[in-house]
């Protein structure tokens, strides 16, 4: 395994961790305190968060599309799926932060309201960090950087960006359907 995939890997697990004390804390409340959830007198958006997270997951399918382009040396496809890739990102961003300016609680309003705030806010800053990343990769390919022998500088970006969305999947499941 080359040095930049164990990098990228060892870097996952310890975010998985970092996601693991933020469930635990959920559960506490949840399961342990036996708290409502979500608090009495609150509503989570379930269905705009659910349509959020096909617009997250449609990311991940043309990050890979542009994966799968660069390695067969179509730079066009490329160029396009990552421009893609990063406008799903950012409307995926954009409408979790319309929810927290609309959502009616804040993090202050009960153990909950903090555990949801907690959850979702460690997620977008994942998917900010990933915007970043995201932006720098499609900068490059419209630059012509990448080709089909040396496309490692999108592969590893792309394992961090399918992370965050399968963590994503965790979240809503968790946070908004359970």
């Amino acid at each position: 395994m080359d040095p930049q995939m164990l990098g990228m890997l060892l870097f996952i697990i310890s975010e998985i961790m970092v996601f693991g004390a933020f469930f635990t804390a959920y559960f506490f409340i949840r399961v342990v305190d036996g708290n409502p959830w979500p608090a009495e007198g609150t509503e989570l958006p379930k269905l705009i968060a659910g349509v959020n997270t096909a617009i997250l997951l449609s990311s991940s399918i043309t990050l890979h599309w542009a994966l799968e382009a660069v390695k067969r040396g179509n730079r066009g496809a490329f160029k396009a799926g990552m421009a893609t890739t990063f406008l799903l990102g950012a409307t995926f961003l954009f409408v979790q932060i319309n929810e927290y300016v609309n959502i009616g609680f804040a993090p202050y309003d009960s153990a909950q309201a903090s555990v949801f705030y907690g959850l979702t806010g460690l997620h977008g800053a994942h998917v900010a960090l990933g915007l970043m990343i995201l932006l720098m990769v499609t900068v490059r390919a419209f630059r012509g950087h990448f080709s089909a022998e040396e496309h490692r500088g999108v592969e590893i970006p792309g394992i961090y960006w399918h992370f965050v969305d399968v963590m994503w999947v965790v979240v809503y499941s968790t946070v908004y359907l359970l």
